[in-house]
């Protein structure tokens, strides 16, 4: 079976961990930050079933920048 190396996020939202693949558009959740990443990684397993890894978009170094946008 082969590999992939994805870069993922985790971050804490409301009495959840979210985390989030950045190679491909997957997130899942967890109760713990161990947790959220365990579920991300079914997750992931279960999109490379029916997605091609051919299809995995290349993340270099991922940076937090903020941004700032108006609205009405």
């Amino acid at each position: 079976m082969k590999r992939l190396n994805l870069k993922s996020v985790v971050w804490k939202e409301g009495d959840r961990y979210i985390s989030q693949c950045l190679n491909v558009d997957v997130a899942s959740f967890g109760k713990t930050k161990k947790e959220a990443l365990a579920n991300l990684d079914e997750a992931l397993s279960l999109y490379f079933e029916d997605v091609s890894p051919e299809t995995v978009q290349n993340v270099g170094r991922a940076e937090i920048v903020p941004v700032q946008v108006k609205y009405a």
